[in-house]
């Protein structure tokens, strides 16, 4: 595709849950990767669950042995980010902390090509204030990729103001490429999907927190009353409770919308370590 033609290979910062399935999706899509973390411990570890989840997808018959091995030779691990100065696409993927963010990507502006594009994998950030951090604001936009990324087939991709046309194009071209369906979200609190999302999930624990239902019930509803493949509490545990709460304390804080703030249910859940299937524990108990 001319997607991959123009970008050839891609950068990822960070190889955890959401940038081992980047890395994944853009090998077994063509493309060379390097992705990198913060030592090498990290680093082998991502490495580790790209190649167990390309396993699975060899036991489950979606993919042959040789189209493992392939994905996988075209994956180069580091700990060094000036080895993406060839890049022409890199992909942030660290944990959601804003300046964290926007050290990488002043960091990045010095060492990449000046064509290159930069993208924040972020769910719920100021994607502006992180190309703030950069020369180059018109090529950074955001590709939020759901989780899990090699099942999930949405790209939310985040425009700013700066963002120009070309870089937008070659977004759209670069997740078509990649199979995903792609929406485009300007940069605004929750974009869309978390936007949309997030007042359902904290309605619902609302909900179970006055008594009105039983969580197991909520869930129901949802599932058979509403054709949803999961209820909102269940989905909340999927996410991560921890998660959930920064998101809408993220988007409460850029909005002042009431609707996202936290009920105290969630903030207590947190605080005990309960963070749904990561811990085992969250609305549901997990094995």
């Amino acid at each position: 595709m001319r997607a991959q033609a123009q970008i050839g290979k891609v950068g990822v910062i960070g190889c955890g849950q959401m940038g081992s399935g980047i890395v994944q999706v853009c090998a077994q899509s063509g493309y060379t990767v390097i992705v990198s973390e913060i030592n090498d411990k990290l680093l082998q570890r991502g490495l580790t669950a790209i190649g167990s989840s390309l396993d699975r997808g060899v036991q489950r018959g979606k993919i042959t042995a040789r189209e493992k091995n392939v994905a996988m030779s075209r994956i180069r691990g580091t700990t060094d980010n000036r080895d993406f100065g060839d890049c022409a696409l890199v992909i942030e993927a660290v944990m959601e902390d804003l300046d964290v963010k926007k050290k990488i990507f002043g960091e990045l502006d010095r060492v990449c090509q000046t064509q290159a594009i930069l993208a924040t994998n972020t769910s719920c950030l100021p994607v502006s204030e992180i190309a703030a951090a950069t020369r180059r604001p018109e090529k950074v936009l955001g590709l939020h990729f759901f989780n899990p990324v090699p099942s999930m087939k949405l790209l939310e991709i985040v425009r700013t103001p700066a963002t120009s046309e070309v870089t937008l194009e070659t977004g759209r071209e670069f997740g078509a490429s990649l199979g995903k369906t792609v929406i485009v979200a300007g940069d605004t609190p929750g974009f869309i999907v978390n936007r949309l999302m997030v007042p359902q999930v904290l309605n619902a624990i609302r909900m179970a927190e006055s008594g009105a239902a039983t969580g197991k019930d909520i869930d129901t509803g949802i599932t058979l009353g509403l054709n949803h493949p999961l209820g909102p509490l269940a989905l909340a545990d999927l996410i991560g409770l921890d998660t959930l709460l920064f998101i809408a304390n993220s988007i409460y804080n850029r909005s002042g919308d009431s609707q996202y703030l936290a009920p105290e249910t969630l903030k207590k859940m947190v605080e005990a370590g309960q963070l749904g299937r990561k811990s085992g524990k969250g609305f549901y108990e997990y094995k």
